[in-house]
């Protein structure tokens, strides 16, 4: 993934700092650490960033993570009812079971994906990178 440093692909991805992408968000890397899914550091050690830009602020990814879960069902729909032929209650099932295994990465993904609408990568200067 480090080829793609720099961009909102990466930050998403991988949950680094979408200002710098030099660290990680998180307190936890492990997002099925389920009491700390969501504790995110209060700001960037490395550019100072402020995460949570105003009071209920991730709120907003509640919207993000609706078509997110949408393609994670959609994904698990194709491969059950049209590649595996499974009934359609067998597929509903899958999903279901599915949408509740990955939803700590919806929930984060969904973070990542609304912080980086707001917050930009700035490139270091090169007496930055020197240092």
């Amino acid at each position: 993934m480090k080829f793609l440093k720099g961009t909102k692909v990466y930050s998403i991805f991988t949950g680094t700092c979408p200002v710098c992408q030099n660290e990680s968000m998180y307190k936890e890397s492990n997002p099925y650490q389920i009491s700390s899914t969501l504790k995110m550091e209060e700001r960037c050690s490395h550019c100072h960033t402020k995460y949570k830009i105003e009071p209920s602020f991730f709120y907003g990814a509640m919207y993000v993570s609706y078509p997110v879960g949408l393609f994670f069902a959609s994904i698990a729909l194709f491969l059950c009812f049209f590649i595996l032929h499974l009934s359609l209650l067998t597929t509903f099932l899958v999903i279901v079971v599915e949408m509740i295994l990955v939803l700590p990465i919806i929930l984060r993904l969904s973070r990542n994906i609304w912080i980086n609408f707001f917050l930009h990568y700035k490139r270091p200067l090169k007496s930055e990178q020197k240092a």
